[in-house]
């Protein structure tokens, strides 16, 4: 949908109205204050019906704002606190960016040194693989399914081709990823086990402790993609046994593009996964006296070059705004929804695809005439993923969807 450019001002004297208030009056935030609650920070809801979380959440105007005085600084000159975010491009970044790590260390569990800026998941699984010299690996294995995310499953069976890695790949059951079929193919040899913990394809929820443990038992290492989970999903690394995760910003995290995390756990750092690149976010000083460099501590070491200061500045205002909410109450207001839409979409003619009792907020379903549902929800002004070629709607609400926008929903599929 275009804007024109009355729209956009008005658009801009929102955000400077709006961000100047606190996100929330009280100390605590209840489940029952989402929806309507929080729909002014998202000013893309009310343009849209926008049931789209899974492939792009809307950032809010929280992070509008520390954006765009981010862009003021690179742009004006701004006030000297604003350098905080690693403007001046030294290091490991300024205060705020060590600030963003200890706020996504918090929301999955972690310490701040276990976690690293990467520009992307697939960037992170890239490091723990190149980390783990997988690639010359000629005796052990490496486990995964078949609702990891794409480009994942293209990394691993190119090494398999390449490089000859044995990958073994456990097929879905109804949706869902039976725990029997990772004990026949998980052994002594397996070196990595990697999953989405939310399958971008239906949503599933894996059994994460359950696998975790069966890869453990076996002396393997897990590894999984966060991106469908973090910020909506309650993740802890420690309590489900994970080793490293990884994860991009621009979906539930409400961040932006080319800005995401890695956690590796922090016994594991330069040893089971050792640093394979290298650039100056790894060192915090050097003497010119003594030719001697200063490492930096944790994760840091797996980072290089540059990170996008402006996406520090989105994210670290996102993940503030998740914490105050609480990634609980996020699921306690999304449940019902998702709930409803498992209710009442099977009647309408659609078969589910996302397993029923399944705690995510992506549901799948089939679509016996996806051109035709398509047109529906366009002309409806309704946003969800309809994949033509594979007949399925992805839909995925979020903090700001109330049960008029399902309505909305189920009205156009309806018609």
């Amino acid at each position: 949908m275009s804007v024109n450019r009355r729209e956009f001002l008005m658009s801009a004297a929102t955000i400077a109205a709006v961000t100047s208030q606190p996100l929330f009056r009280g100390s605590e935030v209840r489940a029952a204050e989402l929806g309507e609650g929080v729909r002014p920070d998202f000013p893309w809801a009310s343009r849209e019906t926008y049931l789209n979380c899974a492939a792009y959440h809307p950032i809010s105007i929280h992070s509008a704002r520390a954006m765009e005085e981010y862009v003021g600084y690179r742009l004006h000159g701004a006030p000297v606190d604003l350098d905080d975010v690693g403007a001046s491009g030294h290091g490991t970044g300024g205060p705020k960016q060590q600030r963003v790590k200890e706020r996504f260390a918090t929301l999955i569990n972690a310490r701040p040194e276990e976690i690293a800026f990467v520009q992307s998941t697939s960037d992170g699984e890239s490091v723990v693989v190149a980390g783990m010299d997988l690639a010359r690996d000629t005796t052990g294995n490496v486990v995964i399914d078949e609702l990891h995310y794409g480009s994942a499953v293209y990394m691993y069976k190119r090494l398999a081709r390449e490089h000859g890695l044995d990958v073994r790949i456990v097929k879905a059951r109804d949706g869902a990823i039976d725990l029997r079929d990772m004990e026949q193919v998980v052994d002594d040899q397996t070196r990595l086990v990697s999953m989405a913990l939310v399958s971008n394809i239906n949503g599933y929820l894996h059994d994460v402790k359950g696998i975790s443990d069966l890869a453990h038992a076996h002396g393997a290492y897990i590894y999984a993609d966060v991106i469908q989970a973090a910020g909506c999903v309650p993740i802890d690394v420690q309590a489900m046994g994970l080793d490293m995760c990884a994860c991009s910003s621009y979906k539930w995290l409400m961040g932006s593009r080319g800005f995401g995390f890695l956690y590796v756990r922090q016994d594991l750092q330069g040893s089971v996964v050792e640093p394979t690149r290298f650039g100056h976010r790894q060192v915090t000083s050097f003497d010119p006296a003594t030719d001697d460099w200063t490492l930096a501590d944790g994760a840091a070491q797996y980072e290089t070059g540059n990170v996008s200061n402006v996406g520090a500045a989105c994210v670290h205002e996102s993940l503030g705004y998740i914490l105050k909410l609480g990634v609980s109450n996020i699921r306690a207001h999304v449940r019902p929804l998702t709930d409803r839409l498992q209710r009442e979409l099977p009647a309408m003619g659609y078969s589910p695809l996302t397993p029923a009792d399944n705690d995510s907020p992506i549901v799948v379903f089939t679509l016996p005439d996806p051109e035709r549902t398509a047109e529906r929800l366009r002309r409806a002004n309704i946003a969800t993923t309809v994949s033509v070629g594979a007949r399925r709607i992805r839909i995925s609400p979020s903090v700001f969807t109330t049960p008029d926008d399902i309505d909305r929903l189920l009205a156009a599929m309806a018609a």
